[in-house]
């Protein structure tokens, strides 16, 4: 299944019980609101569809894993509404892969900047290759992680998280994310990662279902409130995108 937008597109296909959901944007496959909806709709349907054993999360393309927020969305916010909406789509995200029964690996191809970090901390396990190097930029356009903030915390730690929030423009290379256990494994080549990320998914597609469904709740205890505290975080980026700081930084990017 294709869902092509005026740019960029979400997909979805199911081989021998591995379903792979790719999204992808020409802009560092950055995340709109209508690639945020869908995405959180695919990753709801796997988790649903019996066929469906294991879910590989990937992105389009040879550079970045994800660039995060749009930024051409976040300058046409004009009201608290429309900022509550649109970082609700990192939340309905987060929380649709928490959610989901089965196990989620995400492939990582290259650098990760903000939401697309929270992606990868919402994975079940995540394999990478050298060059992903990660940056939460929240702070430094004038808003922060809140959304994707409480997956992020739950998988390094908050003295790892607070780090990445605080030193904002500060990239972490590949081998620190895989330290803090961000990555699972980091391969130094595609090749090398698209192997071992081929050998995982079949190996769990021949696994037990509802064992796996049991551990994926195990590690996922403690997060039941996630579905108001998402959207609470939602609020608050919805409010500072609207301010001058945030319009004024975002713009500079822009330019550069």
């Amino acid at each position: 299944m294709i869902k092509e937008f005026q740019e960029g597109y979400v997909k979805s296909e199911t081989h021998r019980g591995i379903t792979t959901i790719e999204f992808f944007h020409p802009q560092s496959n950055s995340l709109p609101g209508k690639i945020l909806e869908s995405l959180a709709q695919e990753i709801h349907f796997a988790g649903t569809h019996a066929e469906t054993k294991v879910i590989v999360l990937k992105s389009g393309g040879e550079k970045a894993f994800c660039a995060g927020a749009s930024f051409d969305e976040l300058l046409s916010i004009t009201t608290a509404e429309q900022g509550l909406a649109f970082f609700s789509g990192f939340a309905q995200v987060i929380n649709a892969m928490r959610r989901c029964p089965k196990f989620i690996i995400a492939r990582v191809q290259g650098k990760c900047v903000g939401g697309g970090v929270g992606l990868v901390a919402a994975a079940d396990y995540t394999i990478a290759v050298e060059p992903a190097d990660i940056k939460l930029s929240e702070l430094s356009i004038g808003i922060g992680p809140f959304v994707v903030g409480p997956a992020i915390e739950r998988k390094i730690g908050i003295g790892a998280f607070s780090a990445l929030a605080i030193d904002a423009n500060m990239w972490r290379n590949s081998d620190w994310a895989k330290k803090k256990s961000l990555f699972a494994e980091v391969h130094p080549s595609v090749e090398s990662m698209d192997e071992s990320v081929s050998r995982l998914a079949n190996s769990l597609s021949h696994s037990n279902p509802e064992a796996m469904a049991e551990i994926k709740k195990m590690n996922w205890k403690g997060t039941e409130n996630w579905d108001t505290l998402l959207p609470e975080r939602a609020a608050i980026s919805g409010r500072l995108v609207l301010t001058d700081f945030t319009k004024n930084a975002i713009d500079k990017l822009k330019k550069k």
